[in-house]
């Protein structure tokens, strides 16, 4: 299940861009995927609140500066998001993602014991709520203290903050191999790593040297009890096959076993396609 259409809908795409509906705001926002598609409705854009626009590198500005508020909020189902406009033309959700609550939901719910999740590089954490709203103990991490909080806001709006949630602030990888030192484990693991980022301690991830070495150690971490794993990609050149391929080997030591991948994708209101990176899936 996508986001109810009240919530969140993706308007029109093209040129680079993608017009997007996050409650009662409408948003023109950068889209890399976007490039070779053609705009549907062009009148469409002018009902834009706000146009993100880079300036250096990643970041960028809102214009009109003051059209949007400094936070509001969306939810999907018992979640509640706290939005915002940030530097990097984020506002706190990744839409496309909602499936893979749903489905994390689903997992958590039909086990037969409770499960302890460990989410790495959960960013607000949409799938920690999830899990947790289901009756998981989630480990979230994330190497940006402001986000680990913004995570924790969310977890309260959504009447979450008693849950059994660790919050850490911390290199995923780092966490990782330290829990595995301490003998801790885990029934499943979540990941949606970037393609390049840095730790709070200067530490650096780079997706095409680190996923299968993290991955690896996920597997470790769930031996013996594992009940599902879930990763997203939204680097290019990691296309389902290789992101299938990639998983199966770090975690089931052979390509030919294991998890299933498919490209994510948001539906435009014309019923377009907008593709939104890759997730694989085990059980199948």
């Amino acid at each position: 299940m996508m986001f109810d259409p009240d919530q969140y809908q993706l308007l029109d795409f093209g040129a680079g861009r993608k017009l997007e509906r996050f409650g009662t705001y409408v948003l023109d926002r950068y889209s890399p995927p976007a490039e070779a598609a053609r705009r549907a409705d062009a009148a469409g854009w002018k009902k834009a609140h706000a146009r993100f626009e880079r300036t250096q590198g990643d970041e960028g500005t809102w214009q009109p500066a003051d059209a949007l508020p400094s936070t509001w909020t969306i939810t999907h189902g018992d979640l509640v998001f706290e939005l915002q406009p940030t530097p990097f033309g984020h506002v706190g959700v990744f839409p496309e993602q909602a499936a893979n609550w749903d489905w994390i939901t689903k997992q958590v719910a039909r086990a037969s014991r409770p499960l302890r999740v460990l989410n790495l590089f959960a960013y607000t954490g949409g799938s920690t709520l999830a899990a947790a709203a289901a009756g998981a103990e989630v480990v979230h991490v994330d190497a940006a203290k402001n986000t680990v909080a913004w995570a924790r806001r969310n977890a309260e709006l959504s009447g979450l903050h008693e849950k059994p949630i660790r919050w850490i602030a911390e290199d995923a990888k780092k966490f990782a191999e330290r829990e595995l030192r301490r003998g801790n484990r885990y029934d499943a693991v979540i990941l949606d790593p970037p393609s390049y980022g840095h730790g709070a301690k200067g530490e650096t991830w780079k997706i095409t040297r680190d996923l299968h070495p993290l991955l690896t150690i996920c597997a470790a971490l769930t031996e013996g009890r594992r009940a599902f794993m879930l990763l997203t990609c939204h680097s290019p050149g990691f296309e389902p096959p290789e992101v299938e391929a990639i998983l199966a080997d770090a975690v089931f030591g052979t390509c030919q076993a294991g998890a299933t991948a498919r490209p994510l994708t948001l539906t435009c209101t014309d019923g377009r396609q907008l593709p939104s990176g890759v997730v694989a899936r085990w059980p199948r």
